[in-house]
């Protein structure tokens, strides 16, 4: 879904997101997933899963109202799949609805998609200086890959269940 201005993605502003606890109680979501190669997604199968959430909840009218809110969340329960969670407003008919309930401490990264591990040890290290241990990981990416080479930015946002 491409915001009026003809820009691909909205602006991100990384002040909002990073070192944020964030408190839900049965937020919901709709889910999808795709296959990985040790933990190595194949780039069309993403988009063409985001594109299908996005149209499924923008359909229902069941999405942020500001492009800016909108949260698509990653996980990889395993090597070979990665989950994408995209948070909705309420249930989306013909769509895996799910909710995520817990408490989630932020903290926003820039860099290449492969420092994830390296970002996750510097999460780990803020999250022991709070006392917080991670029960597992979520990654918002700010930008796809055209909009991060355009701004010079790949911020991502590590949310870390605790």
């Amino acid at each position: 879904m491409k915001p009026e201005n003809n820009e691909c993605c909205p602006t991100f502003r990384p002040a909002k997101w990073s070192e944020k606890t964030f408190n839900w109680e049965n937020k919901k979501f709709i889910r999808a997933w795709v296959p990985t190669f040790f933990h190595i997604p194949l780039p069309p199968m993403i988009g063409n899963r985001i594109t299908r959430l996005m149209k499924l909840a923008g359909d229902a009218k069941k999405l942020e109202a500001d492009k800016e809110d909108i949260l698509v969340l990653f996980t990889d329960p395993n090597a070979f799949m990665s989950e994408i969670y995209l948070a909705v407003t309420d249930r989306v008919p013909k769509a895996r609805n799910t909710v995520l309930s817990g408490r989630f401490i932020t903290k926003v990264f820039d860099g290449a998609y492969n420092d994830i591990p390296k970002f996750i040890k510097e999460m780990d290290i803020y999250l022991m200086n709070l006392n917080e241990t991670a029960k597992r990981f979520f990654v918002h990416y700010a930008y796809c890959p055209g909009c991060a080479k355009k701004t010079g930015h790949n911020f991502m946002v590590l949310f870390a269940e605790v």
